[in-house]
């Protein structure tokens, strides 16, 4: 029996989003300014931050910066985690090599993901608002570019040129950058609070204080008189420090279980689903959170969340759906890797219900369900033939858009042993209706206790991060009259 891991994504994306968080637009923002010649003074630096979660030491991030004769700089950024997972130490190794030029934008980049079961690698250039950038997971090479609102800069732990805004109290800035593990492009926020005196290490120190926010999202940022990131805490207990090497080096356990850290408490019990109609739960959600509860099987009203249980719907595919039958960096429907598997699955199958019967049964049956720590791409869960809900949902919808079938990746929560876990599931449209697909339990539908809050990959799941601590969940009534 398995259980949900979308929280083992959501914590790489954290621990990445620490320094490049997704934000929100604001008004009254000011934008940064950049272009003047050696924003920065910097001289050849090495420095750590140990990486905290529920208060023990689990890894660290080491920075050199290496300034060049024309005034560029030189960024490498070593970065080593060690996740516990069902009991399980996992280790989690990024790697960054950046160019940035006197003024602080971004040249070019390599970035590097890697752990047991997995390897990503990005390279990319900047061309004014322009990312060209090359993909591989090992198993495959992709090419694409982006166009951005302006020319990104690479948010890191030195961020003098925060201070020389001329920043007060209150006021807000806005800084455009890249993120490459998203491969996506944002404008960060940040809100100036002012010096403060904080106590780290059983120092008190006198640091600039930043506020990130992004759909109820907060990073704090404490920040010395030379921009120096001295400390940075996010949602679900990760805190960075800064530290000298031997002390951010010094992992000498593997921390809290991470899934039981997230999880959602839910008291009561819920009986046996197959049975339910209906289901309706009272939600406490994070202030400033947008959320849209409301659409398929969900109803949302008064913070009260009803549940129906879909009936499965015959007749064809949805047309017009395009969008959902499109090859992305991370689904490559185009494979002919995945082509070959979809229609071996699929060419012996009439009904519409039958081809999404045969893919879901195969990928339950022939996915080892295991944690994997990765950005989840359907052709190295093919290859690997292992994987959680992420992996499952990433291989699904490029088995079934392959074959036709407009397929989403739906995240959100599952009931599971007394608590609520993140996870990831999928949706297939057929004669103009959604149904949900749970591949990593065999259910079609879905069961009742798969709340959705977000439809996309990994760039719109960054969303659920201001969930993590913030969701409370209450059953309030359950319909047993189930009609087949």
């Amino acid at each position: 029996m398995t259980f949900p891991r979308i929280a083992v994504l959501l914590i790489v994306i954290i621990w990445v989003a620490l320094f490049a968080a997704l934000l929100q637009r604001d008004y009254f923002v000011k934008k940064i300014n950049l272009h003047e010649k050696q924003v920065l003074t910097l001289s050849r630096e090495e420095s750590y931050l140990g990486v905290y979660f529920q208060g023990e030491r689990i890894g660290y991030v080491q920075n050199r910066y290496s300034p060049r004769e024309n005034g560029s700089i030189r960024l490498l950024q070593n970065s080593h985690l060690l996740l516990n997972i069902l009991g399980q130490s996992h280790p989690v190794d990024m790697n960054l090599e950046a160019d940035l030029s006197a003024d602080y934008l971004l040249q070019s980049f390599s970035f590097e993901l890697g752990s047991t079961f997995y390897q990503m690698n990005v390279k990319g250039t900047i061309e004014g608002n322009s990312v060209h950038y090359s993909l591989s997971t090992g198993k495959e090479d992709t090419s694409a570019s982006i166009t951005l609102k302006a020319p990104p800069i690479l948010p890191v732990n030195q961020r003098g040129y925060l201070l020389k805004q001329d920043l007060k109290p209150g006021d807000k800035i806005r800084i455009p950058f890249f993120d490459p593990i998203t491969l996506s492009g944002k404008e960060t926020t940040m809100e100036y609070r002012g010096k403060e005196k904080v106590l780290i290490h059983n120092r008190v120190l006198s640091l600039h204080r930043f506020i990130e926010s992004y759909a109820g999202i907060r990073i704090n940022s404490w920040l010395d008189d030379q921009g120096k990131v001295i400390k940075e805490e996010s949602p679900a207990g990760f805190i960075f420090l800064a530290e000298p090497e031997f002390k951010a080096r010094d992992i000498t356990g593997k921390g809290e279980e991470i899934l039981g850290a997230v999880a959602v408490p839910f008291a009561g019990d819920i009986p046996d689903l197959d049975k339910a109609s209906t289901i309706t739960f009272r939600l406490t959600l994070p202030e400033g959170s947008s959320f849209d509860l409301n659409g398929d099987r969900q109803i949302f009203q008064d913070s009260l969340l009803t549940v129906t249980r879909e009936t499965i719907p015959e007749g064809d595919f949805c047309r017009d759906q395009q969008n959902n039958l499109k090859a992305t960096p991370f689904i490559q429907t185009n494979n002919q890797e995945i082509a070959a598997l979809a229609e071996q699955l699929t060419r012996d199958q009439v009904s519409s219900t039958d081809k999404v019967r045969a893919i879901s049964t195969w990928l339950y049956t022939h996915i080892d369900k295991q944690p994997v720590i990765s950005i989840p791409d359907a052709l190295s869960t093919l290859k690997s033939k292992k994987g959680d809900c992420n992996e499952h949902a990433v291989l699904f919808a490029s088995l079934a858009r392959n074959s036709g079938i407009p397929t989403r990746i739906a995240s959100g929560v599952m009931y599971h042993a007394g608590k609520f876990y993140y996870h990831a599931w999928n949706e297939v449209c057929i004669s103009d209706t959604w149904l949900s697909i749970d591949t990593t339990k065999n259910q079609i539908p879905a069961d009742l206790s798969h709340i959705k809050f977000i439809e996309g990959g990994i760039r719109d799941q960054t969303k659920i991060i201001s969930l993590l601590g913030n969701l409370g969940i209450e059953l309030v009534n359950i319909n047993m009259q189930r009609k087949d």
